[in-house]
């Protein structure tokens, strides 16, 4: 008799009411302890207010969830479970990347999944991020498959007003960590923001090439290198042996306006500080006379219209035997392509990755692996930060020989004036405070991933450099350089930032 109950009571179909119950706990328990531990560590109230804050919390979070399970269900019905099910899934992605790299979920991070091409997100990939997502994941999903509570979470937010200040301080962190809406409204802000900025860029007044003087700039953005580590800023280890010794070279303290690539690359070559889009530096070039080429293993950049964009595969077709994995492709024959401009004005912007993480080691070839043990991957080095930072010095060391490389082939290049400037579009974390890469927001962000290089080089008598910089310079600096270096007169000039007289 005891066996047929148990076998009914398992036969029963769980009602709508018992099921939506389950998987609210289930969010909470599962995907919401980092929510929970950060308003821990960051209320300072005493203990019966922390205590009543976070049990309001706790049941407004089963409350709201109940309340969007129950409706998505009733509501699609078998493709409201799949839904369910497939948020389990991504908030099981979620929890990990947020337990592994100390990241939050917000429109910057939705922002980067959105701009990362397979190559870069297969680094990510790794047995223990399958074996979570199964566990966390998969495992709800399949269960997901087989008018009171609006008013109790109004009462329990009215009986915590007095929180307002608390919250409204800490909600972009608060919203970072709390599952599933971190990921879907960060999606639909990304969305709409996308959308808005489909309008076509903001056109910069005319410009004009004032002279005929042969002058090329090579401009060299940087992915993920950090100002701490290289050897020009003081950093204990020799790993910018060959740029030390360039005569010429100098060298700027630097802030990038963001922690990602595409804000970062952005800020590069607009000439203000802008959430609008105003036409960028190399369309703005190729638009005023200058022969423009854009070269690029990495992606994230505005839209760019000149005629001679290549990517590493255009490249790779054109150089087969040239190692396609590594930057040094992006620097191939630019000296025969340089002399072959029939213009006297040239522009050639690269756009490195060669410190992106979280591969360092696979950045570089094996000849620059001078310090060793390396980590292959940040997961890895999360367990030995030591080896993490060898690979990542090794990039540097290899972005030192690339750098240098091109100086010596401008300097070579006798009939023109020529200038080489890097900069990277962001910083990165390497185990301090256990935090790793980049793409926190910058009120939040460890210097780290904002101090960046920025190192120029020019030919003899180009031009000299203004005394009274400020003491740090913004990456905007680099358009009105730019113009300056072409001979471009504009209404767009700002000399302000100049680092040219």
């Amino acid at each position: 008799m005891k066996n047929n109950r148990i076998k009914n009571l398992i036969k029963k179909p769980l009602s709508l009411f018992a099921f939506s119950a389950i998987v609210s706990l289930a969010t909470m328990l599962l995907y919401n302890i980092p929510f929970f531990e950060y308003v821990v560590q960051h209320t300072n109230q005493s203990t019966p207010i922390r205590v009543f804050l976070i049990a309001s919390l706790v049941v407004v979070m089963l409350l709201v969830n109940f309340l969007m399970t129950y409706l998505i269900v009733y509501l699609m019905r078998i493709v409201g479970r799949i839904l369910l099910a497939l948020m389990a899934i991504i908030n099981a992605t979620s929890l990990y990347f947020i337990l592994t790299y100390n990241i939050i979920i917000d429109e910057v991070t939705i922002g980067n999944v959105f701009n990362t091409r397979y190559s870069e997100a297969s680094g990510f990939f790794s047995w223990s991020l399958w074996a979570f997502i199964i566990a966390f994941g998969v495992l709800p999903a399949l269960f997901c498959l087989c008018g009171i509570s609006l008013g109790i979470v109004l009462a329990l937010l009215l009986a915590n007003i007095n929180q307002t200040l608390w919250i409204g301080q800490h909600d972009t962190e608060l919203g970072g960590y709390l599952q599933p809406w971190s990921y879907l409204v960060n999606s639909i802000r990304v969305t709409s923001i996308r959308m808005a900025k489909q309008a076509e860029e903001i056109k910069l007044p005319d410009g004009k090439i004032t002279d005929n003087e042969k002058a090329v700039v090579v401009l060299v953005i940087g992915e993920s290198a950090r100002k701490a580590n290289f050897q020009l800023y003081g950093y204990k280890r020799a790993n910018n042996p060959r740029l030390s010794k360039q005569q010429g070279l100098k060298v700027f303290q630097a802030q990038s306006c963001a922690t990602f690539t595409t804000a970062g690359v952005k800020a590069i070559l607009e000439p203000k500080n802008s959430s609008d889009l105003y036409e960028p530096l190399p369309n703005y070039a190729f638009r005023t006379g200058a022969d423009v080429v854009w070269r690029t293993i990495n992606w994230g950049e505005p839209p760019i219209h000149i005629d001679e964009f290549e990517s590493d595969i255009v490249l790779s077709k054109r150089y087969p035997n040239v190692d396609k994995r590594y930057d040094a492709l992006l620097f191939t024959s630019l000296r025969e392509r340089i002399e072959s401009s029939k213009k006297n004005k040239v522009l050639i912007v690269i756009h490195t990755s060669t410190s992106h993480g979280p591969n360092y080691a696979s950045k570089y070839p094996k000849e620059f692996e001078v310090y060793k043990p390396v980590a292959h991957n940040v997961e890895e080095g999360e367990k030995n930060v030591a080896k993490l930072v060898n690979a990542y010095d090794n990039t540097i060391l290899y972005t030192d020989y690339l750098l240098s490389n091109m100086i010596d082939t401008l300097r070579s290049l006798k009939d023109w004036k020529s200038s080489m400037i890097f900069i990277s579009d962001h910083g990165e974390s390497l185990g301090e405070n256990n935090m790793f890469m980049h793409g926190m927001p910058m009120k939040l962000a460890p210097k780290v991933q904002y101090e960046i290089p920025f190192l120029v080089w020019t030919s003899d008598g180009y031009r000299e450099y203004k005394s009274n910089l400020p003491e740090v310079l913004e990456q905007h600096y680099i358009f009105h350089s730019v113009l300056n270096l072409l001979s471009i007169k504009s209404p767009a000039y700002n000399k302000d930032y100049d680092i040219f007289k």
